[in-house]
């Protein structure tokens, strides 16, 4: 009926914007610090790091972009698991998608948009306090009624804070490279690198997994593939487009970061040190300012994922309360009662973050970081699609329907693999020696488990 059908209200310039701005967020300004460390300090294991996370991600959204020119319903990745897998592997990641991936990402987007306003009025401002988590809780909120109540408005804030975040990064690109080839920070960097023994191959795969949340992000804009005009044109172009800006501007920030400060000092004081000597305190602050638009950028963006999500199931007949979710607001053309569910979801996983990175986590051994652990199941639940596809099209077209997507599923095993290590095998050994257990990857699959359990009996007794 036409009071379900979403509205044709984005164009191409929004869905590139949409790409680049929801994945380049808080994480191009914190990782480069982590993966920093993570690699010893080396420059050439940090680009690299940053070169095999982006080359993954660009695969994945070649062979998305390829799809979507085959595809297209409601929300992006379940139209295709749908199409290719089957109706119930479409239902269970849909579920997935909104109850773990996207409420857990937003949940931590809207801390980290805290933290830096706060950072922005106090550099010694407590990141954990009560301030920090209520401010938190009121950016879920204000996304949540961006979007809800005001869709346009929304999508006009997306390519706003897009353009805003590019700013300081084409700044850092530009004159930090030519001021650090001047000065010689730079080539001492490199020299570093070229000479330095740190970085170990566990410590290249935590600067991967580090580079990966960063990345993250992409599949969001699939999201909108319903509301954007000529989609089956402009969303391939979108994902391939924007995932090739976010690698270059992300290693190109990388390497003009050395301009700023040495590569020690990036390791312990960050970003914000390398602006704050380029362009005085006034530049350190400034940093600060982009950072928080940037974040909340990425918020909106992921925001808009959550409040379509379930209705992406119910529009299908599936999961809880179909004829509920499935419900548009006739004067926004926005599915509300989606919506409230998908903010009840955000402040679940807002409360177990918070609370899993106490000093003393209240949920004990299994506290895991929400931030980067669902990232290993959104890449093992594309390797059934990428292999199905294979079987079905790969015939049609070797390079796009065959090759490209046996470099995925080899890609999203990489990572699954990775994660796995950095987040399980080296947690490990390291309280080993201490004599202590801790392997958070095993913990974060029993709640994942737990949840798809429901997920099922709810697909079942709607089937059934």
């Amino acid at each position: 009926m036409e009071n379900n059908q979403l509205q044709k209200r984005y164009g191409l310039f929004t869905a590139i914007c949409m790409v680049v701005g929801i994945v380049i967020g808080s994480g191009v300004f914190f990782k480069a610090q982590d993966i920093l460390k993570y690699t010893g300090g080396n420059l050439l294991l940090g680009i690299l790091a940053w070169i095999i996370g982006g080359v993954v991600m660009i695969i994945c959204g070649f062979n998305f972009a390829n799809f979507a020119t085959k595809y297209l319903k409601v929300n992006g990745v379940v139209d295709y698991a749908e199409a290719i897998v089957g109706e119930k592997y479409a239902y269970m990641i849909g579920w997935f998608l909104t109850t773990i991936y996207y409420p857990a990402m937003t949940s931590v987007l809207a801390w980290v948009s805290a933290r830096y306003t706060l950072v922005l009025f106090d550099v010694n401002a407590d990141i954990t306090s009560g301030l920090c988590m209520a401010l938190g809780a009121f950016y879920l909120c204000l996304a949540y009624a961006l979007n809800i109540l005001s869709p346009k408005l929304a999508g006009k804030f997306q390519v706003s804070a897009t353009v805003i975040k590019l700013i300081p990064l084409a700044i850092i690109v530009v004159v930090g490279t030519i001021v650090g080839l001047v000065n010689g920070n730079t080539t001492e960097a490199f020299t570093q690198a070229f000479v330095s023994g740190g970085g170990d191959p566990s410590s290249i795969f935590a600067g991967i997994v580090a580079a990966a949340f960063a990345y993250e992000g992409w599949i969001i804009a699939t999201s909108i593939n319903a509301e954007l005009k000529d989609a089956k044109r402009n969303l391939p172009i979108a994902l391939v487009a924007g995932t090739v800006i976010i690698m270059v501007v992300y290693v190109t920030y990388f390497i003009g970061l050395t301009g700023g400060a040495s590569i020690d000092t990036l390791r312990n004081e960050g970003a914000t040190t390398a602006f704050t000597n380029l362009f005085g305190n006034v530049g350190g602050t400034v940093l600060n300012v982009f950072i928080v638009i940037s974040c909340l950028g990425t918020l909106n963006g992921l925001m808009l994922a959550c409040t379509r999500s379930l209705y992406s199931l119910s529009a299908r007949n599936s999961g809880p309360a179909p004829t509920v979710f499935s419900q548009l607001d006739p004067h926004t053309n926005m599915p509300t009662n989606s919506g409230v569910l998908a903010l009840l979801f955000c402040g679940a996983w807002y409360f177990y973050f918070y609370a899993a990175n106490l000093t003393a986590p209240v949920f004990g051994p299994f506290s895991f970081d929400s931030s980067e652990l669902p990232i290993i199941t959104i890449y093992g639940m594309y390797i059934p699609i990428f292999i199905a596809f294979i079987k079905k099209e790969g015939k049609n077209h070797i390079f796009k329907n065959a090759v490209m997507p046996a470099l995925a599923v080899i890609a999203s095993l990489f990572m699954v693999g990775i994660t796995v290590y950095a987040h399980g095998v080296r947690p490990y050994l390291a309280a080993a020696e201490n004599g202590q257990f801790s392997f958070p990857v095993l913990f974060y699959f029993i709640v994942f488990a737990v949840i798809m359990v429901i997920g099922a009996l709810l697909y079942r007794r709607k089937k059934g």
